[in-house]
């Protein structure tokens, strides 16, 4: 009798948490300003994409993991990218409403997940907008010889841990300076980025051509006596520091394919940011072709400035000899060209400013999104007479002010990327759920699971066939959960290619194929879009293993501060989003006019 009342209550409360919000929900009305082209989106996406990673991060990953094949690891992350980049692609053509990928979840696989996965959209912009800014006022702070720092490090100390060195007033009035701007908006903050991405990009081409004109070959040839030579030099100067140089073996490859493949795995992160564009649903024109479209183009100009800039730099200069801090600037003195250093660091600035802009656009929106359906808190909804979401931009705008001025960055950034490839994957899975749901106009009835029907389905999806997928995308998340832990732990079992890890991962991968050809084998649906996400489902799998894989390789200590995050975040969706939900409300009303048309039947009959 207990276990009955337990069960009757637990069913209704998991029924509440995976509620779905439908595409059209009745009684919601768009109040953005569809002002937004194109151009702006793809604006918006470079922008965002090509922060000041490509001055920094081509140096870093070129001396220390992959030598001149850094082309190689830009061209790995890129396509690892696209599959990600593709899944959002979809979803923007078939779902044209603010809110990204908490929006996709919601329609998809039900409320709560699209709560946690808002929580973590908001967590990664909150902490990108506060490092983003960090990081423009030290490159502005380098220009001046450090005044910033010293002053406010002399003035306003903060010795405890956890915390910054000195509150960053500066940081902190520049991110509430551009939410002003944002809030005043959306067709001036497009325009304000567009003019900033294209002087980004116009001293990237110049970075690139001067790669062409002053490069030589002769440094993607460099013989192991040189790389050796250099070695034993840098090993005496950092004798006394104990540190050892490696700088692999020479040649495209100095240190083998493994150091190429690493590379992309951190080149990877230089390629987050384009998902900001799929937060622009209300406001584009035409937005079942322009987000797919934006998305694409975004990341294909990314990828060329990457990989132009990383070819360039690798040319300049030995790979072995760059600095990992301020690598361009210092290639152009090892080849005469000094001045060029100011176009880099007006780039760099530009890239920043862009960088902040793009970080800081999607974060009110997917504020606004969570808390128009009810899950945080509804003043944060308001929007001014100038059709932007002006309070939720405000209110985010003062948390990642508040973070720059007290916290220590360093420690945090980590956190926020678990919080974007978290919601890539749930894109991913999403994308194979909606892509095999059974047909709106098919008959419902109920048919039993056989095996038969596993191989040999029927031609059109059925609600049984839609159920199988779903379970086998489970099984497939938790055989990539232990994939990519296995890959990350027993990597040396694996070089010694020791039985019980080769055994291991064998059958974790065939099982995984087979998981696939399953999938593959059922019925689609034929609801069509303007772009629609090819080779399924091998590209949403893939981008699942990749972003687990990524997550995988995370400290400790980062997930530690990612599970407090989500504690806190799942506090107030039990403590307040529950209750407050607008598609609960929905559901209740439908099935009171449901009652009262039953009652007003019997009481005709």
């Amino acid at each position: 009798m207990v276990g009955r009342i337990t069960c009757a209550k637990v069913l209704p409360f998991i029924q509440t948490l995976t509620r779905k919000k439908p595409l059209e929900p009745e009684g919601e009305e768009s109040n953005f300003c569809q002002c937004l082209t194109t151009v702006d989106l793809v604006g918006l996406g470079v922008g965002s994409t090509l922060g000041a990673g490509v001055y920094v991060l081509s140096g870093e990953v070129a001396r220390e993991v992959a030598g001149p094949s850094i082309i190689v690891s830009f061209l790995v992350a890129a396509v690892a990218s696209v599959f990600a980049g593709l899944c959002y692609a979809e979803f923007g053509a078939r779902v044209s409403k603010t809110g990204s990928a908490y929006l996709y979840s919601y329609v998809t696989v039900g409320e709560v997940w699209a709560f946690v996965t808002g929580w973590n959209l908001l967590l990664s912009y909150i902490i990108g907008t506060s490092s983003v800014a960090k990081a423009w006022t030290g490159t502005f702070d380098d220009l001046i010889d450090n005044v910033i720092a010293e002053t406010l490090g002399k003035h306003t100390p903060m010795d405890s841990p956890g915390l910054a060195p000195y509150p960053d007033f500066f940081a902190a009035g520049l991110i509430m300076l551009l939410a002003g701007i944002l809030a005043y908006g959306v067709k001036e903050s497009a325009i304000l980025n567009t003019v900033f991405t294209a002087v980004n990009v116009a001293v990237l081409v110049f970075i690139i051509i001067a790669g062409c004109i002053k490069g030589d070959l002769n440094n993607w040839r460099i013989s192991q006596e040189t790389i050796l030579n250099a070695t034993r030099h840098m090993e005496n100067l950092t004798m006394t520091q104990n540190e050892t140089a490696d700088f692999g073996v020479g040649g495209f490859f100095p240190f083998g394919f493994d150091g190429t493949l690493a590379g992309a795995a951190t080149c990877f992160y230089a390629f987050v940011g384009f998902d900001c564009i799929a937060t622009t649903g209300e406001e584009v024109r035409n937005p079942q072709k322009a987000i797919p479209l934006g998305i694409v183009v975004s990341l294909l100009i990314c990828f060329l400035a990457y990989f132009g800039v990383s070819a360039a730099l690798t040319l300049l200069m030995p790979y072995y000899l760059l600095d990992t801090h301020s690598p361009l600037p210092v290639a152009f003195e090892y080849v005469g060209w000094e001045p060029a250093k100011y176009a880099v660091a007006v780039g760099s600035l530009c890239a920043l400013s862009t960088s902040l802009l793009g970080v800081m656009f999607p974060m009110p929106r997917v504020l606004f999104a969570m808390a128009r359906d009810g899950l945080l808190f509804k003043p944060l909804r308001y929007m001014s007479s100038r059709q932007s979401p002006v309070l939720a931009t405000l209110s985010s705008g003062a948390v990642a002010a508040f973070m720059v001025l007290l916290f220590d960055l360093k420690a945090l950034v980590d956190m926020s990327s678990i919080g974007t490839i978290f919601a890539y994957t749930l894109v991913a899975v999403c994308i194979l759920i909606l892509r095999y749901k059974e047909d709106t106009s098919f008959v419902h009835r109920s048919e039993p699971f056989t095996v038969k029907g596993l191989v040999m389905p029927p031609s059109r999806p059925t609600h049984r066939t839609s159920k199988n997928v779903n379970i086998v995308t489970i099984i497939i998340v938790f055989l990539v959960i232990a994939l990519s832990v296995l890959l990350s732990e027993a990597l040396h079992s694996l070089h010694r290619r020791e039985l019980w890890s080769t055994l291991l991962v064998s059958v974790l991968v065939l099982t995984l194929v087979l998981a696939v050809a399953i999938i593959w084998r059922q019925p689609q649906s034929t609801t069509k879009a303007a772009f629609m996400v090819p080779c399924l489902p091998v590209i949403p799998v893939l981008s699942v293993f990749i972003n687990t894989y990524l997550m995988v390789q995370m400290e400790g200590e980062t997930w530690i501060s990612y599970a407090v995050w989500m504690a806190v975040g799942l506090i107030i969706y039990f403590g307040y989003g529950v209750r407050h939900s607008v598609q609960k409300q929905r559901l209740r009303e439908a099935r009171t006019r449901l009652n009262i048309a039953h009652v007003n039947s019997d009481v005709a009959a």
